[in-house]
């Protein structure tokens, strides 16, 4: 009985100091580490949610960019921040849904190392050609393909990350044989596919679009489930090849842990920030759209993505360069 009466103080005192602690949250600046260099689309985004979420806090929201391992470091700090409320970490599809069959010796689990927050955005990836190669929509490519199989290469911002199992999905669904040519990020890789070095990439569509309008770059297909907004008449992917989605996702989080009474005000935070037009366009010029959801529906979707990618990397025999 004396042991139940000790453990059932410890959780009330447990319970007291999440209390305490949610109720006097924030109580100092929140740091909001992207584990990607200033410039990328997770930097992009956090930057734009920013200054609302400072606003409705009452405290300074700072962003900390800790670059490295395909995104593995900023995740990994994120992780072992202490858990309240005031060191959030933005995942992203590949470093929540790929890394985990990627690296096997991830040091962090994308389901138990955080307490998911909210979506944020989604950032739709276009394939796109350089115009010399002979292939004006995804069914020319593939049959382009086919009649020369590895004679086609594409490039990618690095191993393992989403423009490179974009490519991967691509080329087991439509099984075609091309060939994968890896760069350190994706601002090297595009220049090359520009320069015509490397045929084709897939690439995010905010950065891809002053390319496409100036002639420089071709796009054959939206990596999304449906057509973007920007680029209205070039069809999905998904239309010749039914299910094809590699679009990626931008989510913050919270180290495991975090009392959910934070989590919650954390939740409304970007909710409302995410519904401002102060929000909204500039991540729609820069080819985002604000995709908002509940802590439960973020960690679901990160548990079907981690099936979804880790199925397809081991079913398809994908090898990942060391």
């Amino acid at each position: 009985m004396r042991g139940f009466r000790k453990a059932g103080w410890a959780l009330f005192v447990l319970v007291l100091h999440h209390t305490v602690a949610a109720q006097g949250f924030p109580e100092k600046p929140i740091r909001v580490i992207v584990p990607f260099p200033p410039g990328g689309g997770a930097d992009i985004v956090v930057r734009a949610f920013a200054p609302s979420m400072a606003e409705q806090l009452g405290k300074q929201v700072i962003v900390d960019n800790r670059p490295g391992g395909s995104g593995i470091i900023g995740m990994e700090l994120g992780a072992k921040a202490a858990p309240d409320g005031h060191t959030l970490v933005i995942g992203i599809t590949g470093t929540l849904a790929i890394n985990p069959t990627v690296f096997p010796k991830l040091p962090y689990d994308p389901i138990e190392s955080y307490a998911p927050i909210s979506l944020a955005a989604v950032g739709p990836n276009v394939l796109v050609v350089h115009p010399s190669l002979p292939a004006r929509n995804i069914r020319e490519l593939v049959a382009l393909a086919k009649q020369q199989p590895g004679s086609i290469s594409y490039a990618s911002s690095g191993t393992g990350g989403a423009p490179h199992l974009a490519g991967e999905l691509l080329k087991y669904m439509a099984k075609i044989d091309i060939v994968h040519i890896p760069y350190k990020g994706a601002a090297p890789a595009t220049v090359d596919v520009v320069g015509g070095h490397v045929q084709m990439m897939f690439a995010g569509l905010g950065a891809a679009l002053p390319h496409i309008k100036s002639g420089k770059l071709r796009a054959l297909g939206v990596a999304g489930p449906r057509r973007s907004p920007q680029l209205p008449e070039v069809p999905a992917i998904a239309e010749y090849l039914p299910g094809f989605n590699a679009e990626t996702w931008f989510g913050m989080l919270a180290p495991h842990g975090t009392p959910d009474t934070v989590i919650r005000r954390l939740n409304a935070t970007i909710r409302e920030a995410g519904e401002r037009k102060s929000v909204i366009s500039p991540l729609a010029s820069g080819g985002y759209d604000v995709v908002l959801s509940t802590p439960e529906a973020f960690a679901g979707l990160i548990r079907s993505d981690v099936k979804k990618w880790s199925g397809l990397i081991r079913s398809a025999g994908i090898r990942i360069e060391e």
